[in-house]
């Protein structure tokens, strides 16, 4: 069988499931004819099943373009209902690496944060409690290294809101690396000529749900891009 160039991105598979380490910029999911990642993971399956016909493929939640790191397909609709219930009950724990802007203090934290989707914007903005559409996003925080000017932080959010990690951090004087929509002034990642390649420090670190089938409780966890390398490799831990 030849070998797929998707691969390496595999992270875990079996009949029910398929989770795989998603490469920034790309799309978790797009209309026919720009590259996504959903795209990628049904040709794999097709290829390595030798599937003639279409390919089944449940996606219970996205990454950010500029985002890496763990997304979890279900490969077959009872599972994509148990998947998707899961992620709208908020009993799938997501823990995520973060590089931000300036030394963050305390060492750990819980942020508190309204939200709300600015119309017709892929942006969100602060909002009043009592504000139309606001939505409150709650986030626990963990300093893992101070580094020079940076922090590496470890985030677990217990709401799901657009663009909430990015925010919460950008609000408190720490935007991620990269992310000039929320005010960082510097680049992260490889160098892109278009705006919507450029990729930011926020990496999609661990998944941690129960199996659709066996009730198992399944951790899985996607190595870091090559691209923060340069950053971490001179850091002292703490």
């Amino acid at each position: 069988m030849p070998f797929h160039p998707f691969s390496s991105h595999v992270l875990y598979e079996d009949h029910h499931l398929l989770i795989v380490n998603k490469p920034a910029p790309l799309l978790t999911q797009a209309p026919p004819g720009v590259p996504n990642l959903e795209e990628l993971v049904k040709s794999y399956i097709k290829e390595k099943y030798a599937k003639p016909a279409g390919v089944y493929l449940g996606v219970p939640h996205r990454l950010d373009r500029p985002v890496s790191g763990v997304v979890c397909f279900a490969r077959n609709t009872k599972a994509a209902q148990r998947v998707h219930a899961q992620f709208a009950e908020h009993t799938v724990r997501k823990v995520y690496w973060a590089l931000v802007e300036g030394l963050v203090a305390p060492d750990a934290g819980v942020w508190d944060d309204w939200i709300r989707k600015i119309t017709d914007e892929a942006r969100v903005e602060r909002a009043e409690a009592e504000a139309p559409g606001a939505k409150l996003a709650t986030l626990e925080y963990r300093v893992l290294q101070h580094l020079d000017s940076v922090t590496h932080l470890e985030l677990a959010p217990l709401t799901g809101r657009m663009h909430q990690l990015r925010v919460q951090t950008a609000w408190r004087g720490h935007p991620v690396l990269g992310d000039t929509m929320y005010g960082s002034p510097r680049a992260f990642g490889p160098p892109a000529e278009l705006p919507r390649d450029h990729v930011v420090a926020l990496h999609a670190r661990r998944l941690i749900i129960t199996h659709p089938f066996t009730k198992q409780e399944l951790t899985v966890e996607a190595p870091l891009p090559a691209y923060w390398s340069p950053l971490l490799d001179t850091a002292t831990a703490r």
